[in-house]
């Protein structure tokens, strides 16, 4: 047994402690443990093309986020900030809300990656949920900032998850269906994704009971004196 190309892993983890770059430190470990492995600068080159191929996936991030990045340098966040304290109707609890029902609705149809933490929550969703807090209490303190940013974080992981195992061609409604099927029971996947409704509509409830709740705390904490 080669045990060899495990120091790959000694150099992942001396990495992220010392802080390098983290897309250096994996292809550097990966490099390491090919090579230690036996392959060649070729084989290792092919590989990391089919794998990159194979994952098309990836291509979204590779064109979304300097996307999203040149667009924040151009003033992206100041502007969405500007556009909701013009919006005097709208409030933190009714945009994260409002915001939570549409990410179920599309993550029901399986459109689970028209939005996201990079593409959506980052520079659109958390500025406009700071803006409108603001708007109602002030400004704001940089924990209860942070507190924004996460229950906006929180919303589209809430909204995703509990929407797309609705969809009947996600990979757990599957899964579901092929445990079933070797254990002799046959089930279709639209049974198996109605039974995931009532869990929706609980989740979307209980979150947005948490929105409303965290936005009456916020109130009271900047009203205390």
């Amino acid at each position: 047994m080669n045990y060899w190309p495990l120091l790959g892993i000694a150099i992942v983890i001396a990495g992220f402690v010392r802080r390098y770059n983290p897309v250096a430190v994996v292809v550097t470990a990966g490099l390491a443990s090919g090579l230690l492995a036996g392959k060649t600068i070729g084989d290792l080159l092919a590989l990391l093309g089919e794998s990159f191929v194979s994952n098309r996936t990836l291509l979204l991030f590779a064109f979304t986020l300097p996307a999203i990045g040149v667009l924040e340098r151009a003033g992206l966040r100041e502007h969405v900030q500007s556009w909701i304290l013009r919006l005097r109707s709208l409030t933190l609890g009714r945009l994260l809300v409002g915001y939570l029902a549409l990410r179920q609705v599309l993550s029901m149809l399986g459109l689970v990656d028209v939005a996201g933490h990079a593409q959506t929550v980052r520079p659109l969703l958390a500025p406009m949920a700071e803006s409108a807090a603001r708007k109602r209490v002030g400004e704001l303190s940089r924990e209860d900032a942070q507190r924004v940013q996460a229950l906006a974080a929180a919303t589209e992981n809430v909204g995703r998850f509990f929407g797309e195992d609705v969809f009947l061609a996600f990979g757990a409604v599957l899964l579901i269906q092929g445990f079933y099927a070797q254990n002799g029971i046959e089930l279709e996947p639209l049974h198996i994704a109605l039974w995931a409704l009532p869990t929706a509509i609980a989740a979307f409830v209980i979150h947005a009971v948490r929105i409303v709740l965290f936005e009456r705390g916020l109130h009271v904490r900047r009203s205390a004196p």
